[in-house]
């Protein structure tokens, strides 16, 4: 009897872990995560920020282990512009490296994470001039894409990660946008 309750279990167990198999494989294999802001600025006096990898630390969301180590190479802005990290947990390490660069309106960079987990995704800038009422404004769209295997597949089931990413993006444009929005504003001569 007791046998007999063991092997049901055993099965029903086995058939919800096939289930979940097989409902994480028909996700997508790519996934894309995208915020916007409006910036109350124009394209080149929030590009810059972007295109130099030393001034992220000014308003990214992700630089949050006073004791990370970085290091930066390549061009100092602009396409061939790097940087690496390792820190706590909380950030991780990895390498950023500007793949791509159209002044004042993309930046396109190649990340690769190596810690907590590997992942090689895209990440992109677009700069999109906007009026505003009250004179020059900008929309700057975050968005990052990349390969989404089974075992992340499997673990968005239980973590909303485009909710969990897109959160930090929404932290750091909030950011960017206070940072571009109080800074003094040189007049054009």
């Amino acid at each position: 009897m007791i046998t007999t309750i063991l092997v049901i279990i055993a099965i029903a167990l086995a058939v919800a872990i096939a289930a979940t198999l097989i409902y994480a494989g028909t996700a997508p294999d790519t996934f894309t995560i995208q915020r916007s802001a409006l910036i109350a600025a124009p394209p080149e006096a929030i590009f810059p920020l972007i295109s130099d990898l030393r001034a992220l630390s000014s308003w990214s969301p992700f630089e949050k282990d006073p004791n990370m180590q970085r290091r930066h190479g390549g061009a100092l802005s602009g396409k061939g512009a790097v940087y690496e990290w390792d820190g706590n947990r909380q950030v991780g390490a990895g390498r950023i490296a500007i793949i791509d660069s159209v002044p004042p309106k993309r930046v396109s960079l190649a990340l690769d994470m190596t810690r907590p987990f590997e992942a090689h995704n895209r990440v992109d800038f677009v700069l999109e001039p906007r009026s505003s009422g009250t004179g020059a404004a900008t929309r700057v769209t975050w968005a990052m894409q990349g390969a989404q295997p089974l075992m992340a597949k499997l673990m968005s089931l239980f973590i909303n990660c485009d909710k969990m990413v897109g959160s930090q993006f929404e932290q750091g444009l909030a950011k960017l946008k206070a940072l571009v929005e109080t800074a003094p504003q040189v007049a054009a001569e």
